[in-house]
C-alpha cells in the first residue's frame, strides 16, 4: 500500500474518481502556487472559482438546491487530496462548506436557502460562521455579544475572533452566534445572519499567524449593526446547539484535511530520502529512516481510516459526534506528528519555507485547535465512557 494508494478503503469507482479528480487539480493547480500564496499571505480567489467549477463547495448538498448531489465522504475525499499539498486552500473549502453553507441548508427557511444557497455552494460566495469570542468558544456561557430586537430588527453588538473566510472579496455575509435573551437562569443564544457591509459591522485585519498564511482569517467587531429579524437562522434560542451539530460533521472534515497533511509529509519525505545521499547513501537506505517513514504511513492509514468510519456512521444518519472526535483527535496528531518526522528528515532544507515540509510544520499546530482542541475531544470521548468530574 503506497502513501496514494486509495484502494482496500470500500470506495465506490464514482468516490475514487472524484479522488482522482482532485489530487490532479491539487498537484497541477494549487501545489505550484502554494509557496507564493503563503510567503504572501493571498487567498487565490481564482483557486476558489475553480474549486467552484469542479463542484467541490456543492459536493454534500443534494441536487434540488444546486448541489452534487454526494455525500459527506466525498467532501472528505476532496479535502484530503487538497490538505495534502496546501492546508490553506483546503481549509477555505472545509469551511466555505460545513460553516458557510452547511448552516443554511441544514437550518434555513426555503426563502434563506433560495436567496444564499446558489453562489455557495457554485463557490461564487464565501460565507463565514462567528462563533469564537475573546473570552468565549467551546465555553457557550461566556458568550457576550448581544442581539436584542427594536423595531424589527436585530441590534447586535459585541465581537467575534479567529472567523475563516470573513473578510474576502467574495465574503457575503457571516453568520453569528449571539445571547438573544435568558431563561431558566441560563443564555438563550441564537444565530443571525449579518450580510456584508451591514453599517456597524467591522471585519478588523487579518491576522498575523503562524501558518495558515493563505487562509483568510479575521476579527469581527458589531457597533450597533441592524439587520431584519427575518436574518434569524433556524429557532430563536436553539443557535448554539445547531452548531454544535454542525461541528461535529466538521470534525470529520478537519480529519480529513489532517490525514491529507500527515500524507503529503509521507510523499515528500519519501520522495528526498530516495533522492538525498548522506555519506555515500541513500537517505532512505538506512534501517532508521526506513522506520520513521513506516510510521508515517501508519499514520496515515489509521487517521484515514478512522474519518472515513466518521463519515460513513454520519451519512448512514447513524450517531457520530464520538467517532468524529475520535477522528480528529487521531488525524490532527498524525499530521502534527509526521509534519516533525518529515521535517527532521529534510534535516536544513526542512527548515526552509520554500519546501512544503515546512510549511505542513508550521500549518498543522492548529490542527489541534480549530473546530474543536484535542483536549475536547478527550473530553467527548471521555464521557462518551461514562466518565464525568
Amino acid at each position: 500500500m503506497g502513501a496514494l494508494d486509495l484502494s482496500g478503503y470500500g470506495l465506490t469507482d464514482e468516490q475514487r474518481e472524484l479522488a482522482t479528480l482532485v489530487r490532479s487539480f491539487a498537484d497541477e493547480r494549487v501545489a505550484p502556487q502554494a509557496y507564493e500564496a503563503d510567503r504572501t499571505k493571498t487567498l487565490s480567489l481564482d483557486l476558489v472559482a475553480e474549486m467552484g467549477e469542479l463542484g467541490l463547495f456543492g459536493l454534500p448538498f443534494p441536487e434540488e438546491v444546486g448541489g452534487q448531489g454526494g455525500d459527506y465522504l466525498t467532501l472528505g475525499l476532496a479535502i484530503e487530496a487538497l490538505g495534502r499539498v496546501d492546508q490553506s486552500i483546503a481549509i477555505t473549502l472545509e469551511a466555505g462548506v460545513s460553516l458557510g453553507a452547511m448552516p443554511v441548508f441544514r437550518f434555513g427557511t426555503d426563502a434563506q436557502r433560495a436567496e444564499l444557497l446558489p453562489d455557495l455552494l457554485s463557490g461564487r460566495a464565501l460565507a463565514g460562521f462567528g462563533l469564537t469570542e475573546p473570552e468565549a468558544g467551546s465555553d457557550a456561557g461566556a458568550t457576550r455579544t448581544t442581539a436584542r430586537l427594536e423595531d424589527g430588527e436585530w441590534v447586535i453588538d459585541g465581537a467575534k475572533q479567529f472567523i475563516t473566510n470573513s473578510g474576502t472579496a467574495i465574503t457575503r455575509f457571516v453568520t453569528v452566534t449571539a445571547v438573544t435573551g435568558t431563561g431558566d437562569g441560563r443564555k438563550e443564544i441564537s444565530t443571525i445572519i449579518v450580510p456584508t457591509g451591514t453599517p456597524g459591522f467591522t471585519v478588523g485585519p487579518a491576522y498575523d499567524k503562524v501558518g495558515w498564511h493563505a487562509s483568510d482569517t479575521h476579527p469581527l467587531v458589531f457597533e450597533g449593526a441592524r439587520v431584519p429579524a427575518g436574518n434569524l437562522l433556524g429557532q430563536r434560542g436553539r443557535g448554539f446547539s445547531n452548531f454544535l451539530s454542525i461541528l461535529d460533521e466538521g470534525r470529520i472534515a478537519i480529519a480529513a484535511l489532517s490525514t491529507g497533511a500527515a500524507e503529503g509529509c509521507l510523499e515528500a519525505a519519501l520522495d528526498y530520502a530516495a533522492s538525498r545521499v548522506v555519506f555515500g547513501e541513500r537517505l532512505g537506505s538506512r534501517q532508521s529512516i526506513q522506520f520513521m517513514l513506516a510510521r508515517m504511513q501508519q499514520r496515515v492509514h489509521l487517521a484515514r481510516l478512522a474519518w472515513l468510519h466518521a463519515a460513513r456512521l454520519r451519512d448512514a444518519g447513524r450517531a457520530f459526534a464520538v467517532e468524529a472526535a475520535i477522528a480528529k483527535l487521531t488525524a490532527s496528531d498524525a499530521a502534527m506528528d509526521n509534519a516533525r518526522d518529515a521535517t527532521q528528515i529534510f534535516g536544513g532544507n526542512g527548515f526552509m519555507n520554500e519546501y512544503p515540509v515546512a510549511r505542513h510544520y508550521r500549518d498543522a499546530k492548529i490542527l489541534e485547535i480549530g473546530e474543536g482542541t484535542s483536549e475536547v475531544q478527550l473530553l467527548v470521548v471521555s464521557r462518551a465512557l461514562g466518565l464525568t468530574r
